[in-house]
């Protein structure tokens, strides 16, 4: 005896054709990366690269100008606890749709990066919560705060937190780096 196996059957499991849309199907109810790959039959880091590829096809749906926009934002962390990174978004109040979102520290930098394209779309008006960073972003004539302005935006938070383990406050899940959740969020937001 030789002692060496003969693999029969073999198939890659990777590039059967439905293989990218069960990706797309499965972050979007919200399992887990070792989930997923144990589900498809692929590998971790097939999965990783896949996710990736998946999410640079995906553009930035087109903003109609003269829109009402909701604006809010929402702590996560990467790898630790004490890696706080926050997902700014804005969400069109009528379609309920996700036109735009940032991932990075809670500074101005990270709000302006969304707020810049709702003020390149013309919006009529920008309903923000209380936070003192809009004020000096979004001019006086497009920004309100006001009581149950942002009932949608917040909402789709809790719809987030959610759908997508690895937004929730407590749980085991987490995202391990940056490229990644921005990858997820790009293919649950516009896919």
């Amino acid at each position: 005896m030789c002692k060496k196996t003969k693999v029969e059957y073999y198939t890659n499991n990777a590039y059967k054709t439905d293989t990218n849309n069960n990706i797309i199907l499965f972050t979007k109810e919200g399992l887990g990366i070792r989930s997923i790959a144990r589900i498809l039959q692929i590998s971790t880091t097939t999965l990783l690269k896949r996710i990736i590829s998946i999410a640079k096809n995906i553009n930035q749906p087109i903003i109609s100008n003269g829109k009402d926009y909701e604006v809010d934002e929402m702590r996560t962390f990467i790898k630790r606890k004490d890696k706080l990174v926050w997902i700014a978004y804005a969400l069109e109040k009528e379609s309920k749709n996700v036109v735009s979102f940032s991932v990075g520290k809670r500074t101005n930098r990270t709000l302006h990066a969304v707020t810049k394209t709702l003020e390149l779309s013309d919006a009529k008006k920008i309903y923000t919560d209380g936070l003192r960073n809009y004020s000096s972003l979004i001019p006086s004539r497009l920004h309100v705060v006001k009581q149950f302005g942002t009932n949608h935006i917040e909402r789709k938070n809790l719809t987030l937190r959610t759908h997508l383990k690895r937004l929730n406050r407590r749980t085991l899940c987490f995202s391990r780096s940056l490229p990644i959740l921005n990858a997820v969020l790009k293919i649950y937001f516009w896919r």
